[in-house]
């Protein structure tokens, strides 16, 4: 099985990337295979621009979009792992799916025809990496915000499964081992149960 692992975080020795990297060897223990994708290093062009918007309305998208679908297309499961930045993702991220997740691939609309979500095959796992406990995202109630923005905003209107969806929390103040071995055991399961397909 392959997984495709989407990182944002501009520094390569971060926790994220070593999050992504711990997620990766897990993956590789059990025959698994992950393609771990660093959207910094690569230079990915965030911003939605004229050429994006025209693929919304039938027009062709461009090659770099293209490339990413592709990725996707290729995988068994997408992760993403990434730090929280104002209690949501870092916008190199949020602009790779506002790019990646178009009209025609993603899903159809058209004011004509009822919506049709074409990432039912999909299966996502989601982890955020955030700096503040767990008390802070629940007396303000972020941790169910961010799940209704990420996990049922963008991925349920695609028809994605959202199969795990984790925040990593006091990431700048507790001992980061229990998140790096967490994340090696996820690699390690994360293709052990899958879904009946939809």
């Amino acid at each position: 099985m392959h997984a495709l692992v989407v990182v944002a975080h501009h520094d390569p020795s971060s926790l994220t990337h070593s999050l992504a990297a711990k997620l990766a060897e897990g993956l590789a223990h059990n025959g698994h295979k992950a393609e771990v994708v660093d959207l910094f290093a690569e230079g990915f062009n965030p911003l939605f621009g004229p050429a994006d918007h025209a693929v919304h309305h039938g027009a062709a998208a461009p090659a770099d979009v293209l490339a990413e679908q592709a990725r996707i297309d290729r995988s068994d499961a997408l992760m993403l792992v990434y730090p929280v930045y104002w209690w949501s993702m870092p916008a190199l991220l949020k602009g790779w799916i506002d790019r990646v997740f178009v009209n025609g691939w993603a899903f159809d609309f058209s004011p004509q025809a009822p919506l049709v979500k074409r990432l039912r095959h999909l299966n996502v796992h989601l982890v955020g990496v955030g700096g503040a406990d767990a008390a802070t995202y629940a007396k303000h109630g972020y941790e169910q915000a961010m799940k209704t923005q990420i996990d049922h905003g963008i991925f349920d209107y695609c028809g994605a499964r959202v199969l795990s969806s984790s925040l990593l929390l006091e990431s700048e103040s507790a001992d980061p081992a229990p998140h790096l071995h967490s994340m090696f055991d996820r690699g390690r399961t994360l293709f052990a149960e899958l879904p009946e397909p939809a």
